[in-house]
């Protein structure tokens, strides 16, 4: 069994920053990409961004520039640091891992989500 526990959601005015953070545990044998995904009231969950081994980060066209997607590889942990919020940047944002577990098999998880609410 693998969890995935982020933090660091919140209100925050627009232009300003929040850094959420997502941290696995469990039966890990290793965790091969980690990502952020957000959906907001009345659409559909969309890809932020992701990371490869801690080296290879990829960010939507939406928010290149403004967030950063980086990894603790050493603690299994995934940050997305946003910067100059948008008002229609507010969504739940979740974490997603594709994890191989102990056992050799490759899953995908998920966690709760964490609210992001940008104030105009």
């Amino acid at each position: 069994q693998v969890q995935l526990v982020e933090s660091g959601g919140g209100l925050v005015q627009a232009g300003g920053s929040l850094r959420l953070s997502c941290a696995a545990s469990g039966s890990i044998f290793r965790v091969n990409v980690m990502a952020w995904y957000r959906q907001a009231p009345g659409n559909e969950r969309e890809w932020v961004a992701s990371v490869i081994s801690g080296r290879d980060t990829n960010h939507a066209d939406s928010v290149k520039g403004r967030f950063t997607i980086s990894r603790d590889g050493a603690e299994n942990t995934v940050y997305l640091q946003m910067n100059s919020l948008k008002p229609e940047d507010t969504a739940v944002y979740y974490c997603n891992a594709v994890v191989q577990v102990v056992g050799g098999q490759s899953f995908s998880y998920w966690g709760q989500g964490t609210q992001v609410t940008v104030s105009s």
